[in-house]
């Protein structure tokens, strides 16, 4: 397909997008934007024209293809579900208005009904601004949480080093209000303080409160000017509701305490003697009909309880949802009343009852609505974020797994509808040491070993490889840490700060769980010391591990030792095999072995094609190809050159690789291109990207491995793409 098209759209698309918010800039300003990019429209479509008539017979042949996707209940468009709901408020009538501190299309404050979003609130991505964790509303004016980062040559800005807490006023369309003395470029930000963040919002009449935890201070404004009425002194005050007598119920949030509690105060600030002192984890609250509250607890109870707070003492009515969520059951399995890791709550007038669940270690957004009675009227999901899908190859590509996430597809649905939400496998109750509550991983590898399930994870930059084994009978769908590798930082230690415990000082090492119990144990280590730079990670079918150094003898090789008594694999330094780096690359990036038939591949910079400075996350200029790797041949059966920078602008980048069957499929950052490559040849036979199921969109693929390709029983291939842009991952579908 010509490129001209595409080039044409997306030139639309930034004009469009220019014209619709081009309340962000002076009137002047905007005109010498928007008349720059016009002459850039000229300049690009030429360029396109000549591209498209001297180019085109050299384009890869077409290829027919679907593209869908798993995580998120809308697939295209601005208007999909946000990642990380934090906060929301819901008003009589059902219209939902929520708040999360960074979402990566810059949906942080969006406006759910029906089932929908419908809008968000604007201008809250970007120009170093960010959301934050309380949201309120009034008949008027939305109330929003957030953060405004320094920017000193810019007229309206804290100075660089310097942040504003702020409230932000809107209007009920989302568009920021301004107000007297207000600050920010659009004067429409009330800052709170310069330390630390608000953590809670409520109105009644003229009078906004806002919590200031860190500082254990309630404010008082007046919500038409924004001027400070009063304060009053609260411990660690986080979410704030107003009562049918118009007093106000305060959480205190769960600090060193073991229990988080809920206070009472009237509108002077005179505190009440009425409490709720019997929630362990506090993290949300709010009115429920009449005379009563709704209180989130997200300890191991994972419930709402809902009090009659009408007499003297709140007295407890009942509890909402299934006791201990979802680690009730089968630890891990989704259920309609299985709540996990509650952030908000919020009801309408008819009694309906909105809770969202975010998961630990901000897992992802799964907002549902129910009846009184609790029946579930409708779900939304936006669970993916920076991260991939692999399949367990037993399953055929039927189950899917992400870093937190277990789907069940059924691929005869329509694209978007083909994935079922499973599982949660992370038990933060059980396992408080689990990697993923204190590290960000991605790029999920699944794995059968000696027939068991195991999952693999990697982190940004490389430098760790997560282990984790599953354990039906006591443990369901939750994946059990096992073992972890990771490698030296620059510094000479491996992880700083106080996770893991018994951790190494110096060095690299491996941690494998001997004794079973999930957590980082004295003598638990394997320590080493090596070159810090790591290239890539791969662990073949035999399930031993591969890792590259961006070295000469960069090649490390783990074989697996079996399988200890508790089901975790064993790998050890003593067992470690150093190999050479083939002569051709003078920086080793990614690494593929599959001992079925010898064949090892390698990607990096080469000397004809070396890196311009130093993009550590990108897979390199060549990938080559090398039989009988065991027997000692380093001689490439074929070299390809992928896309990569030759300017120093990383316009043009390769993210990823992954080898399946007959293809090797190869990624680029920021246009989400695919690049399928013939794994006899390393010939380029194919080329395409996200379809119209997806609104032909992608943001960039800015993770190590983030493409996995896997060749299913019928011959089609599945070919994994991260999304994190609109909170998803692509799911390709190829018949060749």
């Amino acid at each position: 397909m010509s490129p001209l098209p595409k080039i044409a759209r997306q030139l639309n698309q930034v004009i469009h997008k220019l014209i619709k918010n081009r309340y962000r800039h002076k009137k002047t300003a905007f005109n010498i934007l928007l008349g720059f990019t016009c002459a850039l429209v000229v300049t690009f479509l030429g360029m396109a024209i000549n591209q498209a008539t001297t180019k085109t017979a050299k384009l890869p042949p077409q290829l027919t293809y679907q593209t869908s996707w798993v995580g998120n209940t809308i697939g295209k468009g601005e208007l999909r579900v946000q990642n990380n709901i934090e906060a929301m408020y819901v008003t009589e009538n059902g219209r939902i208005y929520t708040n999360s501190k960074w979402d990566e299309a810059g949906t942080e404050a969006g406006i759910y009904e029906n089932r929908k979003i419908i809008n968000s609130l604007k201008d809250t991505h970007g120009w170093h601004r960010l959301g934050g964790k309380a949201v309120t509303a009034n008949s008027k004016y939305i109330y929003l949480a957030m953060s405004q980062g320094g920017m000193s040559k810019e007229k309206g800005y804290p100075p660089d080093g310097e942040t504003w807490y702020c409230v932000r006023r809107y209007n009920l369309a989302g568009e920021p209000v301004p107000f007297p003395n207000g600050n920010g470029w659009d004067k429409s930000m009330l800052i709170i303080s310069k330390k630390s963040p608000v953590t809670g919002l409520a109105t009644i009449g003229n009078k906004l409160f806002v919590s200031n935890a860190e500082a254990n201070i309630v404010s008082v404004f007046n919500t038409e000017t924004m001027a400070k009425i009063n304060s009053f002194y609260v411990t660690n005050p986080g979410g704030i509701v107003i009562d049918s007598l118009k007093n106000l119920w305060i959480i205190e949030n769960k600090t060193s305490r073991k229990y988080g509690k809920v206070v009472h105060y009237n509108q002077n600030g005179k505190k009440l003697p009425q409490a709720i002192v019997d929630v362990v984890d506090p993290t949300a609250i709010s009115s429920y009909q009449q005379d009563k509250l709704l209180v989130a607890d997200n300890g191991i109870r994972q419930q709402v309880i809902i009090y009659n707070i009408k007499n003297k003492n709140p007295q407890k009515v009942r509890s909402f949802g299934v006791k201990n969520g979802i680690y009730s059951g089968i630890p891990g399995e989704v259920g309609k009343l299985k709540l996990y890791g509650i952030t908000a709550v919020g009801s309408d007038n008819q009694g309906n009852i909105y809770i969202n669940n975010n998961g630990f270690n901000t897992s992802g957004t799964d907002l549902r609505k129910f009846t009184a009675s609790g029946k579930l009227k409708w779900q939304l999901l936006g669970l993916t974020f920076m991260d991939n899908a692999d399949t367990d190859p037993q399953s055929d590509g039927i189950k899917l797994f992400t870093k937190h996430e277990q789907y069940l597809m059924d691929y005869s649905k329509p694209a978007g509808k083909q994935w079922t939400y499973q599982a949660y496998t992370l038990n933060p109750f059980k396992y408080p040491q689990d990697p993923r509550l204190h590290i960000i991983s991605d790029g999920t590898i699944f794995r059968r070993i000696q027939g068991q399930p195991f999952l693999f994870l990697t982190d940004m930059f490389g430098s760790k490889l997560q282990i984790y084994r599953f354990q039906p009978k006591t443990d369901g769908k939750i994946a059990i840490p096992a073992g972890m590798f990771v490698g030296t930082n620059d510094q000479g230690k491996s992880i700083n700060g106080n996770w893991p415990p018994y951790q190494p000082s110096q060095g690299e090492w491996i941690w494998r769980d001997q004794n079973g119990n999930g957590k980082f144990d004295q003598n638990e280590y394997d320590s080493s010391k090596d070159y810090p730079y790591i290239g890539g990670w791969w662990v073949d079918s035999k399930g031993d591990v591969w890792k590259t150094l961006r070295t000469k003898d960069g090649i490390r090789h783990y074989p697996l030792q079996g399988l200890d008594q508790k089901g975790n694999p064993i790998y050890t330094y003593r067992s470690m095999q150093k190999e050479m780096t083939p002569g051709i690359f003078s920086d080793l990036r990614r690494i593929e072995y599959f001992p079925e038939t010898d064949t090892m591949y390698l990607s990096g910079f080469t000397a004809e094609h070396p890196s311009v400075g130093d993009d550590a996350k990108v897979i390199g200029s060549e990938i080559a190809r090398f039989d009988n790797w065991s027997q000692g041949n380093r001689t490439p059966k074929w070299r390809t050159v992928v896309p990569h920078d030759t300017t120093g602008k990383r316009e043009i980048t390769t993210a990823a690789m992954s080898v399946a069957g007959d293809y090797v499929f190869a990624v680029t950052v920021k246009t989400a291109e695919v690049y399928v490559y013939k794994a006899s040849t390393g010939k380029l036979v194919y080329k395409f990207g996200p379809g119209v199921e997806v609104g032909e969109e992608s943001g960039w693929v800015d993770i190590p491995y983030g493409i996995r390709a896997f060749r299913r029983k019928n011959g089609e291939y599945l070919v994994f793409v991260e999304e994190n842009w609109k909170g998803k991952v692509l799911v390709y579908r190829l018949p060749i």
